[in-house]
């Protein structure tokens, strides 16, 4: 793809809790932000345009709540965009932003947003409403049940075990121990995983995300400005998205393109960004990935969608082995990803930020020694929207 090419030039991210209540979700917003402006050294007359990342409405307890974050980011009399997309919301705020740039409409666009998960009541029955009412929300579909459901599919496809899902929080909870800002960050075993109660077999508690508070935001800009203001930057060089089908019922039979063991969907739209950056073996060229898993057993098909294995099956041994964790071969999530911090509308965002702090070479403790060219997604709706990103230094 032609444009202008495109770079982020400041990172912003809170410390996420269970709660903020010495923080409004303007207040949230800011904190990201601010420290992206910081970042980024530029005050916000620079900022061209805005694009806030928001979660649904009901999330948190205010109709059209992108009015609250106006003024939080700088928003007045300037170009201001909405992105609702689920768990996606982050990754195709970000993308969005891109796309402000590279088609030649601005030099600098903010993009930020905030959630306050741990503090809107009962999230699993917010997010019941996705589904149709008369056919699939009576079940009652959560965003639990739907994943376990995948889960069990994946196990009697490729042979993951509880085992096996268990490894992955046990890797990303150790990856969370070392990033000061993510929200769960104590270690713990295999034992105590498989300890933990059922949610929805076979996810037990340990299995699942948090519900968490906090913001972040990135500053976005042209190649011309970052010259021009002799600014340091890591480059999005390529982003794509694809969507799956609404209908559950409809990845249940035997279509390999809406078997929903896997993610075909996110396959496709990590094929766009490969292409777009030039990718044409990630097992070789990519160096680390943020990978949005809410759940342990959904890291493994999202790995399979990067095509940083072979196959499932290869991808379940490669785990096993220790391949994925920093230090391994291609670390995945090595900030604690999804799986250790979940604010919505900012899941996705953190995905990217990460990745831009890790080609940048500042990650701190959780630093992927030597990483040049990463790759970032999000999921969102009922596993039905994909966003994905390739960033490089």
């Amino acid at each position: 793809m032609s444009g202008n090419r495109v770079g982020i030039i400041g990172i912003g991210q809170s410390e996420f809790r269970s709660r903020r209540d010495d923080a409004s979700y303007p207040d949230l917003v800011r904190e990201g932000v601010v420290r992206a402006m910081e970042d980024a050294k530029l005050d916000f007359d620079a900022i061209q345009a805005v694009v806030y990342s928001l979660s649904p409405d009901a999330m948190i307890g205010i109709g059209n709540a992108e009015r609250l974050g106006i003024d939080a980011v700088g928003g007045r009399n300037k170009p201001f965009l909405r992105i609702n997309n689920g768990g996606a919301t982050g990754i195709s705020s970000a993308v969005a932003a891109y796309y402000h740039i590279a088609s030649g409409m601005f030099d600098v666009v903010l993009t930020a947003g905030a959630d306050k998960i741990g503090e809107c009541g009962d999230s699993q029955t917010v997010l019941n409403k996705i589904w149709d009412p008369s056919y699939e929300r009576p079940l009652p579909l959560g965003t639990i049940n739907m994943l376990a459901m995948s889960a069990v599919r994946y196990m009697d496809r490729y042979g993951m075990t509880e085992e096996d899902m268990a490894r992955v929080t046990v890797k990303n909870r150790h990856h969370a121990s070392l990033n000061p800002k993510a929200h769960l960050r104590k270690e713990v075993t295999i034992e105590d995983v498989l300890a933990s109660r059922i949610i929805s077999w076979p996810i037990k508690l340990l299995d699942c995300c948090p519900q968490s508070s906090g913001g972040a935001a990135l500053v976005l800009a042209s190649e011309r400005f970052i010259k021009d203001n002799k600014l340091d930057a890591v480059w999005i060089t390529g982003v794509g998205h694809a969507a799956e089908t609404y209908w559950m019922g409809d990845r249940m039979g035997n279509n390999p393109t809406a078997e929903h063991a896997d993610a075909y969907a996110l396959g496709r739209s990590f094929e766009k960004s490969y292409r777009m950056a030039g990718i044409t073996d990630p097992m070789k060229q990519i160096q680390v990935a943020e990978l949005y898993a809410p759940f342990s057993s959904t890291e493994y098909h999202s790995i399979d969608a990067a095509r940083l294995s072979p196959s499932p099956q290869e991808t379940i041994q490669r785990l096993r082995d220790g391949e994925y964790q920093i230090g391994g071969r291609i670390p995945v999530n090595p900030s604690g990803g999804t799986l250790c911090t979940n604010a919505i509308a900012v899941t996705a965002m953190a995905r990217v930020a990460e990745i831009a702090l890790q080609v940048w070479g500042r990650a701190g403790a959780h630093q992927v020694k030597g990483a040049k060219l990463g790759v970032a997604s999000g999921n969102g709706g009922d596993h039905q929207i994909f966003g994905t990103m390739v960033i490089e230094a």
